[in-house]
C-alpha cells in the first residue's frame, strides 16, 4: 500500500501517524464569499438543511471522481485494523447493488484531501455555530441506475439514532454528489423542519441502521413523529449542481427514491461534529450501551473512553482563528 503526505500549497501542514496532515484552515477572500450568509443561517436552524454555493471546483469533483474510482479497483492507502460489528464496506461481489464504503477519509488519501478542504469546515461550522469541526465519518455512495433495485430506496431516517454515544446535538451532514444531481437521480430529500420535532416515547430499536429495519416501520415512525407534532409532512427533493453539496442536520429526516437518470448516482456523505462532541454512555433497553463502530478503532481517552477526537479517524477540518492556540 502506498504512504504518501498530502501539503496544501501556501497552508501549513502537520503530519498524523499515518502520514496525513492537519491543515491551516485559513480561507481566501474568494472562499469566504461562499460562506453562508445570517439568513442562511437562520434558514438552516428552521429548516434542517442548507444547499451551498460551489463549494468544490470542477477540477476538484473530477479529481475526487477519478481517486474514487482508484478507490474502487482496489487502490487504498491504510486499511482499518479491525473491521468494525456494523461496517458498510461493498465489494465486487457483492454485485450491482446500491455501494455504500465507509471510512473512505481514512483508507484514501486521495478522497480525504479533497473532503478535509477547510471551506466545508468553514461552512458547517457556520450553521452550526461551531468554533471547530472535525469528521465523524465519510460513506462512499454508488446508486447504480436500476429503478427496481431495493437497495436503491433509502427509507425515512435521520442520522443522530444512529450517533446516540455522541454527546452533540449539532452534528450534520453534507452530502456530496459528484455531477449534477436531481430528483431522476434518487437525490437525498429531506422533511423539512423536521429536526425541530419531538419524538414520539422511546424506542431505542431505532439505533439500528435502516438497511436493517423494516421500511414500512421506518414510514409509519415519519407519519407518527409528524402527527404528534401536529406538523406536515413537507418532502423537499435537494437539486444540486456539480461542485456544490447539500448540508442536514442530525436531527433531519431524509431518504431518497430511485435512480432513473441512465447513469450512476455518485456521491459522499460526509458526517461532520462540532469540537464538543465526545462519546457519552448510553444505556439501551437490553442492557448492553449504545456503540459506533469508531468504538473499537479509536484511541481511548484518560478516563478509558472512546476518543471521538482522535486525528487519525476524525480529523479536524475547520477551527476558528481564535481558538488556534487551544
Amino acid at each position: 500500500m502506498r504512504e504518501r503526505t498530502e501539503r496544501s500549497e501556501g497552508r501549513e501542514a502537520m503530519p498524523g501517524r499515518h502520514g496525513m496532515t492537519t491543515i491551516d484552515p485559513g480561507l481566501t477572500a474568494e472562499e469566504e464569499a461562499l460562506l453562508p450568509s445570517d439568513d442562511d443561517v437562520r434558514h438552516y436552524a428552521e429548516h434542517g438543511w442548507y444547499l451551498s454555493k460551489k463549494l468544490l471546483t470542477d477540477d476538484e469533483v473530477d479529481e475526487l471522481v477519478a481517486a474514487t474510482d482508484r478507490y474502487y479497483a482496489g487502490e487504498r492507502d491504510r486499511r482499518l485494523p479491525v473491521r468494525p460489528p456494523k461496517l458498510a464496506y461493498w465489494e465486487p461481489a457483492k454485485g450491482d447493488v446500491q455501494r455504500h464504503n465507509d471510512y473512505v477519509h481514512h483508507e484514501h488519501d486521495g478522497i480525504a484531501r479533497i473532503l478535509r478542504k477547510p471551506l466545508i469546515g468553514a461552512v458547517a461550522a457556520r450553521l452550526a455555530r461551531a468554533a471547530e469541526i472535525r469528521v465523524f465519518q465519510s460513506t462512499l455512495i454508488w446508486k447504480p441506475p436500476i429503478a427496481g433495485e431495493p437497495s436503491n430506496i433509502v427509507p425515512w431516517h435521520f442520522d443522530k439514532h444512529y450517533w446516540a454515544s455522541s454527546s452533540s446535538e449539532r452534528m450534520l451532514t453534507a452530502f456530496i454528489p459528484f455531477h449534477d444531481c436531481g430528483e431522476e437521480m434518487g437525490t437525498i430529500t429531506m422533511v423539512d423542519g423536521s429536526h425541530r420535532w419531538r419524538e414520539i416515547g422511546a424506542d431505542d430499536t431505532v439505533v439500528r441502521h435502516f438497511a436493517d429495519r423494516d421500511r414500512g416501520q421506518l414510514e409509519a415512525m415519519l407519519a407518527e413523529n409528524a402527527a404528534h407534532n401536529h406538523a406536515e409532512i413537507r418532502k423537499i427533493p435537494m437539486v444540486i449542481p456539480k461542485g456544490h453539496m447539500s448540508f442536514h442536520h442530525c436531527r433531519t429526516y431524509h431518504g431518497s427514491g430511485a435512480n432513473v437518470s441512465g447513469r450512476p448516482r455518485r456521491a459522499i456523505s460526509l458526517h461532520l461534529q462540532d469540537g464538543d462532541n465526545a462519546w457519552r454512555e448510553y444505556p439501551l433497553s437490553d442492557g448492553t450501551l449504545a456503540a459506533y463502530n469508531h468504538d473499537v478503532l479509536v484511541r481511548r481517552t484518560h478516563e478509558g473512553r472512546p476518543d471521538y477526537a482522535d486525528p487519525d479517524y476524525c480529523p479536524v477540518i475547520w477551527r476558528d482563528r481564535a481558538q488556534q492556540g487551544g
